[in-house]
């Protein structure tokens, strides 16, 4: 494709640590500017250097594109998307709510093993 040729079909993309359909619109070359029409990933939470440290020095709220937010993206990981479009408002939802689902199973297995690490500690007599 040329510069700046209008592209204009529905794909989906990775940006940012969240995962999105959007519709593909320009095109340089290099990058395609995509309109973000639904969420499927929302971004991840936290300092990507320092996974899982809720001390990192800078801990960073991500929050998902907004509807129709256009951002550009590298065209190498534009990949045509072939689902049923889901609304913005549900798929943001559901994608918050998997995430939090998600955090919530990373919490609940950090506890889990501080409980058995504390039994460990008496069977060692420590």
């Amino acid at each position: 494709m040329g510069i700046n040729e209008t592209v204009s079909q529905l794909v989906r993309i990775s940006y940012k640590t969240g995962e999105y359909v959007g519709e593909a619109i320009e095109e340089d070359g290099r990058r395609t500017l995509v309109k973000v029409l639904a969420v499927l990933r929302h971004p991840t939470q936290g300092d990507l250097h320092s996974e899982f440290d809720p001390d990192a020095p800078i801990f960073h709220e991500r929050k998902a594109l907004a509807y129709t937010e256009k951002t550009w993206v590298p065209s190498q990981t534009v990949k045509p998307y072939g689902g049923a479009l889901p609304d913005y408002p549900t798929s943001l939802k559901t994608a918050l709510e998997a995430e939090v689902a998600r955090i919530d199973g990373l919490r609940r297995w950090a506890e889990k093993c501080l409980e058995k690490l504390d039994e460990a500690r008496k069977d060692y007599k420590l």
